[in-house]
């Protein structure tokens, strides 16, 4: 089961131009939905004008070693590992999820491109991959959703309240759990398969076709940001920050001792104050 592409047991009542044509629908909503976010967030702008800011109060003048040093480091530490967590169980559930849905969307894109049909033989490497990154991005993304969401891991609401930021996760979790279980469904032969399939492309069509009102888009501008961040620490404006060394533990001891002494006990509830779980 786990060695058979079930996009190409779909040619009976899908042809393969079909799902072709819907995955290129895809990219093509993606790529405009994140264009439109950007326009209307106005994140572009703000970057360069950000970007521009840094480099008039610079302190000193960034190299162009430096600068690719940074940018190895932004790639390899915020993207590659998501280093930004400190919390490593929000780290490894987002790094599961990441890793996961690339697996996944790289695959399903193989499939059925490149095997469409039965007559084309499928590697057996490929669908295992599809499985592995599906299964890898749904143990991510529930683990996320049930014990690390903020609203639940720290203020204690139930896991089932739903706003409307939880777009993305949400509609993530139901196509890739929708896909799965009609992959099986589909592969063994049983029925309902062209209902868990309709429900699938209705789920994927969701997630892709919202990316302007969800987190979709921050993906692809989050590692310019934090490039963008590591090169103000850089040039000594630190976006007009604060900064603590991490080479210096007596700074940070002092700054820590700082905003407990000033931040109140009880938070005006009566309550006494907790250790944050979810940063």
């Amino acid at each position: 089961m786990f060695t058979s592409n079930p996009f190409a047991g779909l040619l009976a009542s899908v042809p393969p131009s079909a799902m072709q044509t819907y995955v290129i629908l895809m990219i093509v909503l993606v790529a405009s939905g994140t264009l439109f976010d950007i326009i209307h967030k106005g994140s572009a702008r703000y970057f360069f004008e950000n970007w521009r800011k840094s480099n008039r109060k610079a302190a000193k003048s960034v190299g162009g070693g430096e600068m690719v040093s940074i940018a190895i480091k932004t790639g390899v530490v915020d993207v590659l590992t998501s280093g930004e967590f400190c919390n490593m169980r929000r780290r490894i559930a987002h790094l599961l999820t990441m890793y996961g849905f690339v697996i996944y969307v790289v695959t399903t894109v193989l499939m059925v491109f490149c095997y469409p049909t039965s007559a084309t033989v499928t590697p057996a490497i490929v669908p295992q991959l599809w499985w592995i990154g599906g299964l890898m991005l749904c143990v991510g993304g529930y683990w996320f959703w049930f014990f690390i969401r903020v609203d639940v891991a720290a203020e204690g609401n139930t896991p089932l309240r739903v706003i409307h930021a939880d777009l993305f996760i949400l509609s993530l979790l139901a196509s890739v759990t929708l896909g799965l279980i009609w992959a099986f469904v589909q592969v063994r032969g049983g029925a309902g398969a062209s209902v868990l399939f309709g429900l699938y492309i209705i789920a994927t069509t969701v997630l892709f076709g919202s990316v302007p009102w969800s987190k979709f888009a921050h993906m692809f501008f989050k590692p310019a940001a934090a490039f963008e961040k590591r090169v103000s620490k850089a040039n000594g404006t630190a976006e007009n920050l604060p900064t603590l060394s991490r080479d210096d533990p007596e700074q940070q001891k002092r700054h820590s001792m700082e905003l407990l002494q000033n931040a109140p006990m009880d938070m005006g509830l009566g309550i006494k104050r907790e250790p944050p779980h979810h940063y």
